[in-house]
This record gives structure tokens, C-alpha cells and sequence, in this order.
């Protein structure tokens, strides 16, 4: 028989809509709600606060929602897949026991966590045995940077996820697995797919590849006709009617706002793609241009033929570096000779810098208003425009050029060109850069050290 689950996707970053998640539990049935938090820049920032409190380190909006639909999921019997343990898993998972008990579900809950992810304490020892953890874009050893580190995870597949579900969890939370991997575990899981699988894993990628950002696979951040979108305001997220031979249905929640068709599903699916022929995961190798859509009906777009290869020996290692300081200062110049006011106050803002002997490795200017989204595609500003900001960047390893950057933007609001209207966010302050370096591992250092804790609350 070719069975049907429903999975949710709930968040498409940390940040997202909080009550998505809770309009997908509560306005329509479902089987699974995945909950996609992490972006390669949110581990540093993690690592960051935990370095501060160790008491954090994880996405801190996953606990209260889990204890305001911790009693819908027992109720309808829906499971939870979430990479919201970010760097500290523990304290994710220990946050929704807590919340379970405080809700009244003593021994209603089982809250599985996923350990191994986190290599940051391996990185010396994994070096001296000569894994170089070469920059894939640069080629660089990540020795060169290895005293700036801050973070380093690896991407992991369904594996441990799926060992999760079969011990009975009901909420799995892990570290930096792939955002499609909460996908398709559930779907391995339901239907009994062996882990060779190829073509079966590889819709199941492609089914979580379209479920990860949310709303933008129901017509969020459309580029189509999006005039004519219905009711964003109350926009449905995705939910993968996913049945046993690997095929699916993309859709939404009835009476939800947005819209599902096969331009908004293609968008989605273009979305952060390399090379089309091979989507690289931990579990397989997706063909993207063997996908075949559909429309099924209203709101419901049909996805087959999906074909897969074996997977590969390594996997991805994000790995975010302290790069130095950057400050972003901003003006605003009103009508008349809007942009010719800005670019007087830049040039006079750049020669001051100089007199200061003040070096930077970059100083960026752009006029928001006329060329900060085209840059030169913009052609010559128009002389009626009614304002343009001002938005000057440096970046550079000296913090005190930096912040000596930030104080030279407020003088010019009296010793410079005429008709600034605003001053945004006071003076600027150094921000500390967090620069991402993409490695790859052999699999066999990582996925011996997965662990799999079951807790029951």
C-alpha cells in the first residue's frame, strides 16, 4: 500500500514567524512539524552567546513554543524534527523537559538529543592527524586561521534522527544537521526506506529542500506575479504530502493565506542550488534536473521522477573565523541634488579618514535610493530624487581605526553638504566580523561520534 504522512515545515530560519509552527499544528492535520533554524553565520552567533552564559547557545524561541503546543503534539500525536540545539543541545532539550513537566505531561514526552556535530575541541587534534580542512573556495589549510576559530560543525544526515524515532522520541532536537534532513528522516522512518535507497532519499531531499524556507515555497518572497498573491498577512507554510514510492505533494493548510503553484515551488527549488546534477547531502546525491512538477489543483503541486546517486566519503564542515572589526555609518540627503550631496559627504568623510592616517582593508560606499540594490546597473541617479541615504562601511584588524571611523560620521551633519534629515542608529560602533570557511571531512571521523539521549520528562 502506498502510504501518505504530512510534514510541516514550521520555521525557515531563526527569526521566522513565531506563530507559523502553531497554525501548522492547530489549523489542519499533520504528522511531523520540522522546525529549520540554523544558517552557516547563526553557529558563530550561538558559540558566541554560549562563550557569554553557558546556559545558552541554542535558539531560544524553540522552548516557549514548545511548551505553548506541547499539549496539541501529545494530543494529535505529532512528532517534531528541530536543529534549534545549535551549540548547546543539552540545554535545548533540558528547556523542553522542563517545559513538558510544567505543562502536565509527566511521562507523556520523550525528548531525544543528537550529539557529535560539534568538532571546535577536535579541530588541533584532527589537524596534527592531517586532515587540513581546506577552504573549498580558497584552498587555504584552516591552520592559517586556526587561532581566530569559533565554531566548527559538521553536517549531519538523517542517521541519528532516525535512530531518534524508532526509540519512540517525540521531539528530536539536534546541532547542525541538514536543513533537509529533518525532511527526510521522517520519511525513512515511515516508510522503511533502506539507507541505499537512492532515488527514494533523493525525493526525500528534494521534498526537504522545498519545506526548509518556509513560506518561501507558498509565495513569500515571490518573484512572479506576487502583486496577486492572496493574503500574505495570514501566508500557510509548506507541508509535504509525502507517500512510500518517493513521490509527493506540496501544499498548505486550507484557508491560510499565500499560494502553492509551480512557479512558487521552482523558486524554492532554485533556491541555493550549485550545480543542478548534483545536490550534494550527507545521505545521497540529488538530481535536480530530473525533478517533474505538476499541478495537481488548487494549491497543490505534485513532485516526481526524482533520481539520486550514492552518497559521497566526506561531509561539510562549516567553520566560522574572527576576521577583524567593521562599522556601518549611514545619513540621509533630501531633495534638491539629493545624490550629489551624499557623494561630497563621502568624498569629504574619505579625506578626513586619510588626513587621520586611518587605514582599512575595505571602505564601501553605497546611496540607498539610486544604486545600493543595482550598484552600477543603475545608471545616473535621477535629478528629482527626493532623498538617497548615505551608507558608509569600513572593515579592517585595527578596532581603534574602526571605531575612530565611527566617530567621523556625525561631524558632517554640520561640516558638510546641506539638508541632512537623518541620522540613523547614532554613532556607529565596531562590530566583531565572523568569516565563514567551508571544509570538507571524511565521514568516518564524524558519524562514529553521533550519540542518540532519549529522555523521558
Amino acid at each position: 500500500m502506498n502510504r501518505l504522512i504530512r510534514i510541516a515545515s514550521g520555521q525557515g530560519f531563526w527569526g521566522d514567524r513565531l506563530d507559523a509552527p502553531i497554525d501548522q499544528v492547530r489549523r489542519g492535520p499533520i504528522d511531523y512539524l520540522v522546525l529549520d533554524y540554523l544558517a552557516e553565520v547563526t553557529m558563530s552567533i550561538l558559540q558566541k552567546q554560549r562563550s557569554r552564559n553557558p546556559a545558552e547557545g541554542y535558539a531560544r524561541d524553540f522552548v516557549p513554543l514548545m511548551e505553548e503546543i506541547l499539549p496539541d503534539l501529545v494530543e494529535r500525536n505529532i512528532r517534531v524534527l528541530a536543529n534549534a540545539g545549535g551549540v548547546n543541545i543539552a540545554a535545548a532539550r533540558d528547556g523542553v523537559l522542563a517545559a513538558a513537566r510544567a505543562r502536565g505531561l509527566h511521562g507523556r514526552v520523550r525528548v531525544a538529543a543528537v550529539f557529535g556535530d560539534d568538532i571546535l575541541d577536535r579541530l588541533p587534534e584532527l589537524i596534527a592527524r592531517g586532515h587540513e580542512l581546506r577552504n573549498m573556495d580558497t584552498g587555504e589549510p584552516l591552520a592559517a586561521v586556526l587561532d581566530r576559530v569559533v565554531s566548527a560543525n559538521a553536517y549531519i544526515g538523517a542517521g541519528p534522527m532516525l535512530e531518534a524515532l524508532r526509540r519512540g522520541a517525540h521531539i528530536v532536537v539536534t546541532g547542525r544537521s541538514t536543513d533537509t534532513a529533518l525532511t527526510y528522516a521522517p520519511m525513512m522512518h515511515a516508510f522503511g526506506w533502506p539507507a541505499d535507497a537512492w532515488d527514494h532519499l533523493a525525493a526525500g531531499v528534494v521534498a526537504g529542500h522545498i519545506n526548509e524556507c518556509g513560506a518561501q515555497a507558498t509565495g513569500g518572497n515571490f518573484l512572479g506575479d506576487w502583486q496577486h498573491v492572496p493574503d500574505l498577512a495570514d501566508v500557510g507554510f509548506p507541508i509535504i504530502e509525502a507517500h512510500s514510492d518517493g513521490s509527493f505533494v506540496v501544499t498548505k493548510h486550507e484557508g491560510t493565506g499565500g499560494r502553492v503553484s509551480v512557479a512558487t515551488v521552482t523558486e524554492q527549488l532554485v533556491y541555493e542550488m550549485g550545480d543542478p546534477r548534483e545536490y550534494i547531502t550527507p545521505d545521497v546525491i540529488a538530481d535536480f534536473t530530473t525533478i517533474r512538477l505538476a499541478q495537481e489543483g488548487p494549491d497543490r503541486v505534485r513532485v516526481s521522477g526524482v533520481r539520486g546517486r550514492p552518497r559521497t566519503d566526506r561531509l561539510k564542515v562549516s567553520i566560522a573565523y574572527r576576521a577583524g572589526w567593521k562599522a556601518v555609518g549611514t545619513l540621509v540627503y533630501a531633495w534638491p541634488d539629493a545624490v550629489e550631496k551624499a557623494r561630497a559627504a563621502d568624498r569629504i568623510l574619505r579625506e578626513r579618514l586619510d588626513r587621520l592616517g586611518l587605514r582599512f582593508d575595505e571602505i564601501r560606499t553605497e546611496f540607498v535610493g539610486w544604486n545600493a540594490t543595482h550598484g552600477p546597473l543603475a545608471g545616473p541617479p535621477p535629478a528629482d530624487l527626493a532623498e538617497v541615504q548615505l551608507r558608509v562601511a569600513v572593515r579592517g584588524q585595527d578596532r581603534a581605526a574602526v571605531e575612530r571611523f565611527g566617530r567621523e560620521i556625525a561631524p558632517l551633519i554640520l561640516t558638510g553638504p546641506p539638508s541632512v534629515t537623518g541620522f540613523a542608529g547614532g554613532r556607529p560602533r565596531p562590530e566583531e566580523i565572523v568569516a565563514y570557511w567551508p571544509a570538507l571531512i571524511d565521514r568516518r571521523e564524524i558519524e562514529p561520534n553521533l550519540r542518540v539521549e532519549v529522555t523521558e520528562a
